[in-house]
């Protein structure tokens, strides 16, 4: 009974909010978008990144701590339409930068378009981190050791840094996002697995494409 209690204490789902509000957040940034930048009509991302929502809020409310194939398959499909959704983005907004597009005609929409592109590739990539990271949240809150993880966080290296049973939720993930989207390489986590660093890497290379096509035609614009 007192190994049973014991594992027990060491399931520790985390919120469902943190990760909530980040794709509303990607919700808001797809609406803003252009609309020769958004994939699809203004509604149909919102519509089924809504629906995903709301269906794994339903079959896993509170703390994520329910692992089942439907969960996992609902979450991986809500991300990859977010991830697919940025990069159709990205690929668009350079198209433009390169060729020229409506977006280009002024340093203030230039700058807007700009920043939404680049905000949308963040959070996709986070919550891409935080899903594959150790199986995902539902798989990592039930996991007994961290010493086997894909990303590894100053905490797992450094463990009397942090509280026992320590394990990284999704503002760990989210601030890895940025950080590899503005210093283009690993600073707050090293990348293990092999996904992982083909991950940051795509990542740090579309930042630094936006980022340095974006000032460079606002340059040219002010100029």
């Amino acid at each position: 009974m007192a190994a049973e209690s014991a594992a027990k204490d060491l399931v520790a789902g985390e919120p469902r909010w943190p990760m909530a509000s980040a794709v509303v957040a990607a919700i808001v940034l797809t609406i803003l978008m252009p609309d020769d930048l958004r994939l699809g009509p203004n509604w149909l991302l919102p519509l089924v990144v809504g629906a995903l929502l709301v269906a794994l809020i339903a079959g896993d409310p509170g703390r994520i701590d329910r692992r089942t194939a439907l969960l996992r398959t609902l979450s991986l499909g809500l991300i990859s339409v977010l991830v697919f959704s940025a990069l159709w983005a990205t690929v668009l907004l350079t198209d433009h930068l390169i060729n020229g597009g409506n977006e280009t005609d002024s340093a203030g929409a230039l700058l807007e378009a700009g920043s939404i592109v680049w905000g949308s590739n963040i959070i996709a990539f986070a919550l891409l981190y935080w899903q594959l990271d150790g199986g995902g949240a539902a798989e990592r809150a039930h996991r007994a050791s961290s010493r086997s993880v894909d990303l590894a966080f100053p905490q797992h290296m450094n463990p009397e840094l942090a509280p026992a049973h320590w394990r990284p939720r999704f503002i760990d993930y989210l601030y890895l996002g940025f950080t590899n989207a503005t210093a283009f390489s690993p600073t707050d986590a090293m990348p293990l697995a092999p996904w992982a660093k083909i991950t940051m890497a795509v990542q740090a290379l579309i930042s630094l494409v936006v980022l340095g096509l974006v000032i460079a035609r606002a340059v040219n614009i002010f100029a």
